[in-house]
């Protein structure tokens, strides 16, 4: 009997005739990502080409039922590595019926601050860590009803027993690649079966479009394998690591010769407002921020040269070459990319009127 897999692929190599799969990807009420696909008949050469959709939005926490049309509006356009051919993947922020932008589209306001602050040329760059559990709810791969051995060979391990997941790793890396996401590596984290993508350098908004279209990937690759993706902070209880989405931050002006001066600037900027940053640094970051396992406390503000326990890290060869860029050591592997790197610029380049990124939340 033949495989699902190869089943599915007779099917995916069928020709289409002209059509277009189109597959609107948003960031739904619960901070997860949903989707949807169109067929389209003539090939977009932009966002604006690509017909405005709607979904119910009462099944997806961000409607009520009796009003519950949410708008889909297209904002980015990516190759689709799974269908390949001309279809495409279609990043969407979500607008209520009136023409307002859903509370939970985080993406508008984010964008407003990033247009405000184009002359500084910021770029981001995310480390997405993640585990993956298998249908019982157990970190795949594990003992079954037990543990591994303790931390300690796993973190960018090579060979059997160290590593967990590697074929849906780099089946992920690839699709990554395919779509023209800026993926700049993978390695191996501290705990068993969980693991870590960089995504950047990314200029402005196009950090969390490029997030959200990876984790989107990650998703739909391990649904293939029949594995589910955790981003939670703090996906096991005990002497385990959290999970987190370190932040790299860097401007035109930390770049240039000196650019040590604004980096140190910028990191006292966000040493007074750290609580409105935890505050829109993930769900259940306390839980991983607690001053252990390679973390600051969720409580205190620190920094330092090559301290991963800070809460923002300098890097060495940074502060060798005296310019370069900081790491924010704080976000959880669950934020809302719009959120972080919204309230970063906020912070370290001036709020702009009528956006303010903390109250987003609060009012969400």
């Amino acid at each position: 009997m033949a495989s699902n897999a190869s089943v599915l692929q007779k099917y995916l190599s069928l020709p289409q005739k002209g059509a277009i799969m189109a597959e609107y990807i948003w960031i739904d009420g619960t901070n997860n990502i949903r989707s949807k696909c169109k067929t389209l008949y003539e090939k977009p050469s932009s966002p604006a080409d690509l017909p405005e959709w709607n979904f119910d939005g009462s099944s997806t926490e961000q409607a009520p039922g009796d009003n519950s049309d949410i708008y889909l509006r297209p904002v980015a356009i990516y190759p689709d590595p799974l269908r390949l051919g001309d279809n495409i993947i279609v990043l969407a922020e979500c607008y209520n019926s009136d023409g307002t932008p859903n509370g939970t589209n985080y993406r508008h306001e984010c964008a407003k601050l990033m247009d405000a602050h184009s002359g500084a040329e910021i770029w981001f760059g995310i480390e997405q860590e993640y585990t993956l559990f298998d249908n019982l709810g157990n970190p795949y791969g594990w003992p079954a009803g037990g543990f591994p051995a303790p931390q300690g060979p796993y973190y960018c391990g090579v060979g059997n027993g160290k590593v967990y997941c590697r074929d849906i790793v780099e089946a992920h890396y690839k699709a990554c690649l395919a779509a023209g996401i800026t993926i700049s590596g993978i390695n191996a984290e501290v705990m068993p079966s969980q693991w870590e993508y960089q995504v950047g350098p990314c200029p402005g908004i196009a950090m969390g479009d490029e997030l959200t279209v990876s984790r989107y990937l990650l998703h739909r690759v391990a649904e293939d394998f029949g594995v589910t993706i955790s981003f939670h902070p703090k996906p096991l209880k005990g002497d385990w690591n959290g999970a987190g989405c370190h932040t790299n931050v860097s401007t035109k002006e930390m770049r240039a010769e000196g650019g040590i001066a604004a980096i140190e600037e910028a990191i006292g900027k966000l040493a007074k407002r750290h609580k409105e940053h935890i505050a829109v640094y993930g769900e259940d970051n306390d839980q991983r921020l607690t001053g252990r396992h390679e973390t600051a406390s969720a409580t205190t503000f620190s920094y330092g040269v090559a301290n991963r326990g800070c809460s923002v890290r300098i890097p060495r060869s940074v502060a060798k070459e005296g310019k370069g860029y900081f790491e924010d050591r704080r976000p959880a592997s669950n934020i809302d990319p719009y959120l972080v790197t919204g309230i970063i610029v906020e912070t370290i380049l001036g709020s702009i009127p009528d956006v303010d990124v903390a109250k987003q939340v609060l009012k969400a």
